[in-house]
């Protein structure tokens, strides 16, 4: 439904009357305190959606034991919530465009709680799929561009680059205290209070939004829904994700194991191709329907699902590319450093946490930093800083990794790696949105979204593949070199290296003097596979830092789509 009203037949009186309401709508939003409500309303959003995420990481052995489950039936928990969230991102924007965000937002946030309720009280991994994977998953794609939405319609020029860092604020520090908090709750209480922290908070942000967030007075006609083009993108965006996300663990060409549902062999191991290659064709044919069905509903003015005219708005196509390659590099830090403090380092799970929280805390100020530096510095210079910084973390770590690192050696990392980030994920999204018209900025968030979890799902698979064989093959060679060590051990501690990759432990039999020598091998080969992901994640971002010099420059970069676009009409009020 689109936001003007119907067209006079005098085009200049009906230029004046936008403009008119415009300004009228601009003052009044100023005026209107509620816009801070609704930017803690989104900020709670953003965090408890973040903390959904990762808190189960840590809980997972508990939950295998507490359900008598396998290791893969409790993995498909968490993807399968990124595959859900992902795959339905464009579909709750379009959702919250035609319906109202704030119509959106409610309902999505009311799945979430409900899919929270449900895991809480779960008795077997099946309900647990059903209420965190799905509905948890469903309620989190209409919630999110909703919010992201309702924080681009409620703030302007400054206070918009402010909102949107806050927000990020919020979200980034959700994911880092993730883990830190599944450990804590694993620990003392139960993984269960993962999910009832978002049962209690739910409740309390969809009254919120009642009270605060205003309605849109509807004018002119409502868009209608495409289904057809719905359908296509979220299950070509699933089978893609499943693609990059398992290939590793299923095989890129031929199966590494049988492709399994509720102990089903759906495609097993003895079929000639991998699973994986079924899903990446499927993925690409319907993927391209989607995009061929989207065309002809554009030219036909049949309200496509999502319009790839966009993409020929400079800035919107510029941070879509942006935000995919930078979600590529975002990944590496938070799953390499955890894997080699636990498995080099040999330290546990809430010490790994501990060592991450200024990592979060810092993350934190530095999008407040950015919000404010965003006053004096254009968007994309303050992007590009933020890159260059954020590379700068990786190389560090690349140079200073080794089995005996400690935290002081870090703590260039802690200053360089979350300043980087906050100056960057926030502002990535306001250039995204700048010239998305009032209409379509849902859709707009749902796809940046989409691209930034899509970027994340390629980064965590190269970045899985380059630590584990990099380090095999440094250990491999390590090992074959190793002279004092008899032939037959060799063979065995080779063997388990391949089987095992980062989680190798020295094969029985070997003498305490002989595990010590392979497990000396075994943390320099780490080593060597953690340098190798913290160089690759660096260039990666270097090649963002390149992409971003394409940001359109020559006009204020912190003035929303809506203040130059004349049709707008009530720029600053959320669905």
């Amino acid at each position: 439904m689109p936001l003007g009203e119907t067209a006079s037949t005098d085009a200049s009186m009906a230029t004046l009357d936008h403009s008119l309401q415009t300004v009228d709508s601009t003052t009044s939003v100023r005026r209107d305190h509620r816009r801070w409500v609704i930017l803690i309303i989104a900020s709670a959003t953003a965090t408890i959606a973040a903390l959904d995420s990762t808190i189960l990481n840590v809980a997972i052995p508990t939950i295998m034991r507490d359900f008598d489950a396998t290791l893969p039936s409790v993995q498909w928990v968490i993807a399968g919530y990124s595959l859900v969230f992902a795959s339905l991102l464009v579909t709750g924007g379009r959702l919250g465009d035609i319906f109202g965000h704030r119509r959106i937002f409610i309902v999505g946030a009311s799945l979430f709680g409900i899919g929270s309720l449900v895991a809480a009280l779960s008795q077997s991994v099946v309900q647990l799929v059903v209420g965190e994977a799905m509905i948890e998953g469903m309620g989190a794609a209409l919630m999110m561009p909703a919010a992201i939405a309702i924080l681009s319609k409620s703030f302007d020029g400054h206070e918009r680059a402010m909102a949107f860092a806050i927000w990020g604020a919020f979200a980034g520090a959700g994911a880092v205290f993730g883990p830190v908090v599944g450990g804590l709750l694993t620990s003392y209480a139960s993984w269960r209070w993962g999910f009832l922290i978002n049962v209690i908070v739910v409740p309390i942000v969809i009254a919120a939004a009642v009270l605060f967030i205003p309605r849109l007075q509807r004018s002119g006609h409502r868009q209608r829904l495409d289904i057809s083009g719905a359908l296509l993108l979220a299950t070509g965006m699933a089978l893609l994700l499943f693609t990059v996300s398992e290939g590793e663990r299923y095989g890129w060409l031929r199966p590494k194991r049988a492709f399994t549902l509720r102990g089903l062999d759906v495609w097993p191991q003895s079929n000639p191709i991998s699973v994986v290659v079924i899903a990446c064709a499927a993925s690409i044919v319907l993927l391209g329907a989607f995009y061929r069905v989207s065309r002809h509903k554009e030219r036909n003015d049949a309200d496509p699902l999502f319009e790839f005219e966009q993409f020929r708005k400079r800035a919107f196509r510029v941070g879509m590319i942006v935000t995919l390659v930078m979600g590529v590099g975002q990944v590496t830090i938070m799953f390499v450093l955890p894997v080699f403090l636990q498995e080099g380092r040999g330290l546990s799970a809430s010490q790994v946490g501990l060592w991450l929280l200024p990592v979060g805390a810092i993350y934190m100020a530095s999008t407040f930093l950015g919000g404010r530096l965003a006053r004096r510095v254009a968007l994309r210079t303050l992007i590009r800083i933020g890159l260059l910084l954020w590379a700068c973390a990786y190389f560090y770590l690349a140079s200073v990794i080794s089995p005996g690192l400690t935290f002081l050696t870090v703590v260039p990392m802690y200053l360089l790696f979350p300043l980087g980030a906050g100056f960057v994920i926030p502002q990535l999204a306001n250039v995204v949105l700048a010239d998305v018209e009032p209409a379509k900025v849902g859709a707009g968030g749902g796809a940046h979204t989409t691209a930034r979890q899509m970027g994340i799902s390629l980064g965590a698979a190269t970045t899985s593949v380059l630590l584990s064989a990099k380090t095999i093959t440094a250990g491999v060679t390590k090992v074959n070199d190793a002279g004092a060590l008899p032939a037959a051990l060799k063979a065995r501690a080779v063997s388990a290296l391949r089987a095992d990759g980062v989680t190798f432990e020295p094969p029985s039999g070997a003498t305490a003097a002989q595990a010590s020598a392979l497990r000396r091998i075994f943390n320099e080969s780490l080593v060597s596979g953690s340098q190798w992901a913290f160089l690759f994640a660096a260039i990666t971002l270097l090649l963002a830092l390149g992409l971003s010099m394409f940001i359109p420059r020559g006009r204020d970069p912190h003035r929303s789509g809506r203040e130059r676009d004349p049709n707008a009409t009530t720029a600053r009020t959320a669905h």
